[in-house]
């Protein structure tokens, strides 16, 4: 789409602009019936979780989940959520606040570790992929960190004229912060996904309840005005 330059938010896909708390709850309730654990809310999910993903079950079992249990819990976390996604859709003001700051002339992206070849028609059916400069998703296998992909996402973008001192991450997990450390890159949290407020406010980046606060917050971190 051409060379950008300027400020630059790389936006986590899950949790973050879509709002799929209850096809990941109910995926993960899923998951754990298959090895007689017991489900566990929103609130206790969102107290816990923890990437890598093997380490959140831990949590929740006690032990370290073999690979032949971690196999299982995967697959059939990733079927419920395929036919539960269906019902969720954008976060309240996602698409106008991704209009807007394109408007501005600023450049923006996704990286999400969910998988690149579901997220791709996701992104689209929807009717947003225009104010993207880039969408990746997850390759290879799941439960992992998203530092490596956003180590080769910056490196990409960088062909387009994105520096990371002058991009931010907005996501719902830790992992963004860390992943965002990683690059040199700013970062957002926000507390309407998959993590509690009390457990992001340990990362030393700011928390927010909206995306508009974390795209204001965004601008005042890479000095551009609203």
């Amino acid at each position: 789409m051409g060379m950008q330059t300027g400020a630059h938010i790389v936006w986590d896909w899950n949790g973050t602009l879509f709002h799929d708390n209850d096809a990941i709850i109910g995926a993960t309730n899923a998951a754990f019936a298959e090895l007689g654990l017991t489900p566990v809310t929103l609130e206790q999910y969102r107290a816990l979780y923890c990437v890598p993903v093997p380490k959140f079950y831990e949590r929740l079992m006690g032990r370290v989940p073999t690979d032949a249990e971690w196999q299982v819990m995967d697959a059939t976390f990733q079927r419920h959520y395929s036919a539960q996604m269906g019902r969720c859709g954008l976060a309240d003001g996602g698409a106008e606040l991704l209009a807007g700051w394109r408007s501005a002339g600023r450049s923006q992206s996704i990286l999400s570790m969910y998988g690149h070849e579901e997220l791709v028609p996701l992104v689209r059916r929807f009717g947003i992929e225009t104010h993207f400069i880039r969408v990746d998703g997850r390759t290879g296998p799941s439960g992992g960190s998203k530092a490596e992909h956003m180590v080769r996402h910056l490196a990409e973008l960088a062909e387009a004229g994105v520096e990371p001192g002058r991009t931010v991450v907005i996501g719902d997990a830790a992992d963004d912060a860390v992943a965002a450390r990683g690059v040199g890159a700013g970062a957002v949290l926000y507390t309407g996904g998959s993590h509690s407020r009390a457990s992001l406010e340990g990362v030393g980046v700011p928390v927010v309840d909206t995306l508009g606060e974390a795209v204001g917050v965004a601008e005042r971190l890479v000095g551009v005005k609203s």
